[in-house]
């Protein structure tokens, strides 16, 4: 089955990888990493031998995530026209391959507790204090989500306003976290970790490699470090900027608010683009 899951996730990001190298295009990109991940919990919903309701709702919930997150990643593409991640790559087959190559494998690893709880539930049904686990991993993911989906819907109207133009995001829940859509995507993978836990047998906790493998993605690799320093490039100099960095956390939110050097309601609006 683990098997089957990559070549699929890989055959999908390899098709849609020639297709933006020959039209040099950043249209598809997010595009396919969501879609990714439709597929193959479709693939494990009809494939994989289900036997309890708390398995197709962990897939249900991924579709729902992905088809969010795939809208707005669209809009957005449509609305930059161009993903700055890729000025170094785009020229390169190599190097924009690897990105493709990176993606499908990260799709991959992010499905394993998906992946390892598609078997058959031990004989009987689900203890209470399975539904009870699934239950907590279902809160942890709808946390995720309502946060993930507040952060990318306050980014994107905020960016739509031209005279937002050159500014940078420190408003609504970016207030409090310099990445509360990172915070929010790890919520979501660590809940739907937890909800799989029931149907795990043993050597199947090792699929929490995949939360795991997510969040340090995000943190070192491709999500947090790239963005801290496209930020340090275009505002690094600026002191309001310095500020803001120096008193907001990178990715866990601050829950009270910040006890000086604060903005006043009527500053809130300013400055904010990422």
């Amino acid at each position: 089955m683990l098997f089957e899951l990559l070549l699929i996730s890989l055959g999908i990001n390899g098709v849609f990888f020639l297709i933006a190298a020959t039209l040099r295009s950043d249209l598809f990109t997010d595009l396919t990493y969501s879609l990714s991940f439709i597929l193959l919990s479709l693939y494990l919903g009809i494939q994989a031998p289900l036997f309890h309701p708390v398995q197709y709702i962990n897939l249900l919930l991924v579709i729902l995530w992905a088809l969010r997150l795939g809208g707005y990643l669209f809009r957005r593409i449509l609305l930059i026209k161009v993903d700055h991640r890729f000025d170094d790559r785009r020229d390169s087959f190599i190097r924009f391959g690897s990105f493709w190559l990176l993606q499908a494998l990260t799709v991959w690893i992010v499905m394993l507790p998906l992946a390892g709880s598609s078997v058959p539930p031990s004989p009987g049904a689900l203890p209470p204090w399975g539904i009870l686990i699934s239950a907590a991993g279902w809160a942890g993911f709808a946390a995720g989500l309502i946060i993930q989906w507040i952060a990318d819907r306050q980014k994107f109207a905020f960016k739509s306003r031209e005279e937002n133009s050159g500014k940078f995001m420190k408003d609504g829940l970016w207030s409090r976290s310099r990445h509360p859509n990172y915070f929010g995507e790890m919520l979501i993978w660590w809940g739907l970790g937890i909800a799989s836990v029931p149907f795990f047998r043993s050597h199947e906790f090792l699929y929490f490699a995949g939360p795991l493998f997510i969040t340090l993605m995000l943190r070192y690799v491709s999500g947090v470090p790239l963005l801290e320093k496209q930020a340090d490039k275009k505002w690094g100099e600026k002191p309001e900027y310095r500020d803001y960095k120096a008193r907001t956390p990178l990715i866990i939110p601050r829950i009270l608010p910040a006890s000086s050097g604060s903005d006043s309601p009527g500053e809130s609006s300013r400055d904010t683009e990422r």
